[in-house]
């Protein structure tokens, strides 16, 4: 892949990488994927998480259709709109310095709502999107039944109506193959994977809900394409990432344990709470404000307030 260096510095304040957002997320994730090594992303549905997985070491956010979904209250099945999904692909990429790199789902529609996507996710500053080419309206990967998969020539279309679309160089278009999600071998994953490589995808994910890890091995293994690859270990966990890196693997996308290990701690307080009728036995396990005011961006807003808030004792009003 081409590599546009990003001048994008450490610790800039938000609203400073708000104002150079654009081609550089898209650079930073480029000059990530040509270093040795996986390339980690983990999953977020705001601003509050993909600080919390900066803050952790990951490199980049995945902005996930099913955090984003389960949020609200809904299922993962392209009932959110695209502005929705937008708006909080774009709330958190200038509120972090990684990379984010967005879950599309299958694009909205077809090649036209593709190419409306691209302009709008590559002008919000977001740095890869993600398409799958499973018939819209899709549903997760992991919901038993309808994972209907559309042809391999409609998908070529898509993946190129993308790459026509975006105006700068840098944004990423990843390929997501579903073939094994919907129960096809891997002769077939591996046959759209190359077509959606020639059709111009920077990359491809392979996915698999299996709890074995070695289809999408295999897959890597016999991967010939110049393009990286991109997988996503949700339900084959015991493999590390060092060890899908060895096997091909370019960038892992642990894309919804954020959220899973909310729900798991927000659960057990709440029951805690309601147990014992005082928060006491919980106090020492959970994350104290202090924290959160850090989280929040407190320390700058008091600091701007401070520079450029200027109050009189009295409100002045116009001469009578």
């Amino acid at each position: 892949m081409g590599v546009l260096r990003s001048h994008q510095l450490p610790g800039m304040a938000s609203a400073e990488r708000a104002a150079g957002v654009g081609a550089s997320g898209a650079a930073a994730l480029r000059d990530l994927l040509e270093r040795p090594g996986p390339v980690r992303a983990a999953g977020a549905h705001n601003p509050l998480g993909a600080r919390l997985a900066e803050r952790a070491g990951f490199d980049a956010v995945w902005s996930s259709g099913l955090e984003i979904s389960a949020s609200q209250g809904l299922p993962d099945a392209d009932i959110l709109t695209m502005s929705e999904l937008l708006a909080v692909a774009q709330s958190m990429a200038v509120s972090v310095g990684v990379p984010v790199i967005a879950d599309c789902d299958a694009g909205y529609g077809n090649a036209s709502n593709v190419m409306h996507m691209v302009r709008r996710y590559e002008a919000a500053g977001i740095a890869a999107v993600c398409v799958e080419d499973k018939c819209y309206p899709k549903v997760n990967s992991f919901i038993p039944g309808r994972q209907e998969l559309v042809a391999a020539e409609e998908f070529c279309g898509k993946v190129a109506a993308a790459k026509s679309a975006q105006t700068r160089d840098e944004l990423v278009v990843i390929a997501r193959l579903e073939a094994l999600v919907a129960g096809w071998d891997l002769d077939e994953a591996l046959r759209r994977g190359e077509a959606y490589a020639e059709a111009g995808a920077d990359m491809v994910l392979i996915h698999a809900k299996g709890d074995s890890p070695q289809p999408v091995l295999d897959f890597l293994k016999l991967w010939r394409m110049p393009q990286p690859v991109a997988v996503v270990p949700t339900t084959y966990h015991t493999v590390t990432a060092d060890e899908l890196s060895a096997a091909g693997a370019k960038l892992v996308i642990y894309a919804n344990h954020g959220l899973r290990a909310s729900i798991t701690a927000v659960s057990e307080a709440f029951d805690t709470i309601l147990r014992e009728g005082r928060t006491t036995g919980i106090e020492d396990r959970i994350t104290p404000l202090s924290t959160v005011f850090d989280l929040q961006g407190m320390g700058q807003f008091l600091e701007a307030e401070q520079r450029f808030v200027h109050r009189k004792a009295q409100p002045e009003s116009a001469t009578r």
